[in-house]
């Protein structure tokens, strides 16, 4: 495509390497209780070869918003709303559904959370795998099973010939999170979505799992989508941070910027309760005091100003737009986001009651 006369060279390439782009996404569910907005007008693009997380507590939408653009999420009882998901400039909500199966696993590709769940329990790792390469590839039985080997020896499983014939139950918890990558990759999908993928595995394992998404995405020249609500892991794998909370964008921008520029106070309240290793052991961990709101009655004006050490009479009235605040890239969506750049969250919280 040629690049448009007000189009720099740098604009075009970024432009051609937007592989997802998400504008003005809703998702919203309606129960006997009222409508619960799980994904409250969420933008984002994905770059090849870049990895992009998605951070919150649980509940915060970053799950649902992934699932969205999948069109994993039934409709009804949620309603999918947005101007547009557009994959390498095609609109998912908006393609067949015969498109869209297409796009699931042969171009995009998810890693769910649990893998013991996500595989069928009665059939063999190796032949889900296959299944994966036979539904997409048309390829025949002997060459998806060797397929599946590959797949399986790729990720690092030791001696995958063996392994392909085992069943989940057989496989420890690193394993199956690295078979769910082979399944995923399988394709040579050009994007991978990673719904919180070192859940429950020890921090050795967590590394092991990461060094291999990571390597991955290299191999086949991809990009990656973590959704996490572990900032431990972000700070070593990502190159651009969403911060959501009750199912909006509440920060976004490089993960350096966001984490050593922090311009809200959630994503504050998250460093001040991550353990440190430069920590002497004299301080402790401070936790962002209450608890999320529901999503069916949000509070009025800023939904996180319940909780905010910050809060100002106008943040109980008005809802902060998501802005630039430094940079062409750091956005906040805080009335006050200049005003927190190296504020010292501790010193705050200690003048404050609990």
């Amino acid at each position: 495509m040629m690049a448009d006369a007000a189009t720099s060279p740098a604009e075009q390439a970024d432009s051609d390497r937007v592989l997802l782009s998400v504008r003005n996404l809703h998702t919203t569910f309606k129960t006997d209780a009222g409508l619960v907005r799980a994904v409250n007008n969420v933008s984002f693009d994905v770059h090849r070869g870049e990895v992009l997380a998605i951070v919150g507590e649980s509940g915060s939408g970053k799950s649902v918003a992934a699932m969205s653009i999948l069109g994993l999420v039934p409709s009804p009882p949620a309603l999918i709303e947005a101007e547009g998901v557009f994959w390498k400039g095609e609109d998912l909500l908006r393609v067949s559904p015969s498109r869209m199966r297409q796009v699931r696993g042969n171009e995009i590709a998810i890693i769910f959370q649990d893998p013991l769940t996500a595989l069928n329990p009665v059939q063999t790792v190796g032949r889900q795998i296959a299944e994966m390469a036979r539904i997409h590839e048309k390829i025949s039985k002997r060459a998806a099973r060797q397929r599946a080997v590959e797949m399986l020896g790729l990720v690092g499983i030791p001696q995958p010939a063996k392994r392909a014939d085992m069943h989940p139950h057989e496989f420890s918890g690193g394993m199956r999170q690295r078979a769910m990558i082979a399944m995923a990759i399988t394709c040579n999908p050009d994007l991978l979505i990673a719904d919180e993928p070192t859940t429950a595995l020890d921090v050795t394992v967590q590394a092991q799992v990461l060094e291999v998404l990571l390597e991955i995405k290299d191999e086949i020249d991809s990009a990656i989508m973590l959704i996490t609500h572990d900032l431990g892991v972000v700070a070593g794998l990502a190159d651009q941070v969403i911060v959501m909370y009750a199912g909006r964008q509440v920060e976004f921008g490089d993960a350096h910027e966001v984490f050593y520029r922090t311009r809200h106070p959630y994503t504050l309240g998250l460093m001040a309760s991550l353990p440190r290793l430069d920590d002497t052991g004299d301080e402790k961990l401070l936790p962002i005091r209450g608890a999320p709101p529901s999503l069916i009655r949000l509070p009025p004006g800023c939904a996180f100003h319940p909780r905010c050490q910050f809060a100002r009479e106008n943040c109980k009235v008005d809802i902060p737009d998501l802005r630039v605040v430094e940079g062409e890239n750091h956005r906040s969506a805080c009335h006050y986001a200049e005003e927190l750049d190296n504020v010292d969250f501790r010193a705050v919280r200690e003048t404050t009651d609990v």
